[in-house]
Parts: structure tokens; C-alpha cells; sequence
């Protein structure tokens, strides 16, 4: 009899112990963050305002003046189109409703590593409703750009080649002209061909030879006379 009695009573504790790891899955799951996009990363609790309440996430928190974005607060997504450049977005945190904050990592679970990162939202609230967006923030680095050293601009154009050749100098006029040289000619002053000078009468040679040999005649004979008047 008495092993008989006992069989009921651990069946009966085996039942109860059945239904309550089944009644506290349940409530597990009822009490579970969740959210409707598979990208994110559900984790319970509102209160994260800054990357260093978020588990897991490294990076301070970035300001969202680097950030392009449209949505966010009072609205139920959040999507990012543009960020400065130097920064580096390691997570992305959504938070909104009664339940928890979203956590996207670019790179992970179906976002893309690069831009843009469209329809973030925050996990369902307890009645599994999609909330609102409270507030959202990125973590990350970022490095201020480099500026090269500005280069002197090189000139334009190609450089005009120095002239080969120095300049013709010019003559200077000189103040008095040679006389043209006259060609000689025959008596008639018309020989060779060449242009008449206007020079033709030689005559006045031979006349003026003649007198000058009346004259010494002359004078001789006048020198003669004073010796035999003498």
C-alpha cells in the first residue's frame, strides 16, 4: 500500500513541475524585449542616454550635428543618409516605449557596413505595439581630417622661348652722300652704252691746252725783248 501511494504523489509533483517551467517560459516571453526589424539588437530598459549605458557598444558618443538623418523623435523610425567626414559609426541606438532601446551595428545582422541606414526603429512595447522614437544617438570615433600643405600654382601655358637671333640693328643715316661715280665715255660722250653725263665737248680741253701754250710762248717772248733792250 504505501508503494502504491507514492506513485501518485510524484506524478502529481511531476505535473506541477511541467506546467510551472510552462507557465514561466511564458511569462519569460511575455516579459522578453522584442523587436519587429531583425536587424536589431532588443535589449531591455529605457534609461540609456549615452554609449556608456549601452552593453557591448564601444566608441563615445557622437553628436548628431555629424549626422544627416531624417525621423527620430516623434516619429517611429529614424533613417541616416550622410555622416562627417572623419567620423567612424561603430552602433546605432533607437529608443522608444515602455520596453527597451534598439542597438544596430552597421556591418551585422543584415545593416550594411556604408551608408545609408534607413527605417531604424525601437523594440515593441509591452502590448507589442511599435512605439514612437524617444531619442536616438550613435557611438563611434572620430578623427579630424588631414589638410595637405597648399602648393604653389604652377604658371600656366607654355614658357615663351628666348629669340634665337639677336635683333637687326638699324643704320644710322650718315649726314653727306658720295657723288655717283661717272662712267667713262667716248669723245662724243656716248660710248659703252653707258647713260650720258652731259660731259662731251673736249674741245674746250684742247682750247684751253692751246692757250696755255700761246701764253708761255707769250711770256717768253716778252723776257726776250727786256734782254735785248738791256
Amino acid at each position: 500500500m504505501p508503494t502504491m501511494s507514492r506513485r501518485p504523489v510524484r506524478a502529481g509533483l511531476t505535473i506541477a513541475a511541467v506546467a510551472g517551467l510552462a507557465l514561466l517560459g511564458s511569462a519569460t516571453s511575455a516579459l522578453a524585449c522584442t523587436s519587429g526589424d531583425g536587424r536589431a539588437n532588443p535589449t531591455p530598459g529605457t534609461d540609456v542616454t549615452k554609449c556608456s549605458d549601452v552593453r557591448g557598444v564601444s566608441g563615445k558618443t557622437l553628436d548628431q550635428g555629424d549626422f544627416t538623418f531624417t525621423g527620430g523623435p516623434k516619429s517611429k523610425s529614424v533613417s541616416i543618409t550622410g555622416v562627417k567626414e572623419g567620423v567612424t559609426v561603430e552602433a546605432i541606438v533607437v529608443v522608444g516605449g515602455d520596453d527597451g532601446h534598439a542597438v544596430y551595428v552597421p556591418g551585422k545582422k543584415g545593416l550594411g557596413k556604408d551608408l545609408p541606414w534607413n527605417d531604424l526603429i525601437a523594440p515593441f512595447s509591452f502590448d507589442h505595439s511599435q512605439p514612437k522614437v524617444d531619442h536616438w544617438f550613435a557611438c563611434g570615433t572620430e578623427k579630424a581630417p588631414t589638410t595637405e600643405p597648399t602648393k604653389p600654382s604652377q604658371p600656366s601655358g607654355t614658357p615663351t622661348a628666348a629669340p634665337t637671333s639677336a635683333p637687326a640693328e638699324t643704320a644710322t643715316p650718315t649726314s653727306s652722300t658720295a657723288p655717283a661715280a661717272v662712267p667713262a665715255g667716248n669723245e662724243s660722250g656716248t660710248g659703252g652704252g653707258l647713260a650720258n653725263t652731259g660731259f662731251d665737248n673736249m674741245w674746250l680741253v684742247w682750247t684751253g691746252g692751246l692757250l696755255l701754250v700761246l701764253g708761255g710762248g707769250l711770256l717768253a717772248l716778252l723776257k726776250l725783248r727786256r734782254r735785248g733792250t738791256n
